[in-house]
């Protein structure tokens, strides 16, 4: 299994960025698939999630109505987009899939918001 995490990057707040994950080595169509993130001094969070099975999605209640988490199972990617950002939304944000009871993570991408 290999997640590779892209897009993150510096963007002053009230702006949009999109994170995009590349998913290789499972049947990707058949797994949720999330978006955590980890701000420093903090624990990782769960930002997103969006279902196999008709890819009805969940959202943390911090990042409602800004952020929307979309899947393509033909190219194996999941992605993120990021709008409205905060100074808050400042953290690494790791693509995430369960597959029985184990984890995989990608490598984590940066995404800071700062003027």
């Amino acid at each position: 299994v290999q997640l590779v995490e892209s897009g993150g990057g510096l963007v002053q707040p009230g702006g949009s960025l999109r994170l995009s994950c590349a998913a290789s080595g499972f049947t990707f169509s058949s797994y949720a698939m999330s978006w955590y993130r980890q701000a420093p001094g903090k624990e990782r969070e769960l930002v997103a999630v969006i279902f196999s099975a008709g890819g009805s999605t969940n959202y943390a209640d911090s990042v409602k109505g800004r952020f929307a988490i979309s899947r393509d199972n033909a190219k194996h990617t999941v992605s993120l987009q990021m709008n409205s950002l905060k100074p808050e939304d400042t953290a690494v944000y790791y693509c995430n899939a369960r597959i029985g009871y184990y984890d995989y993570w990608g490598q984590g991408t940066q995404v800071t918001v700062s003027s």
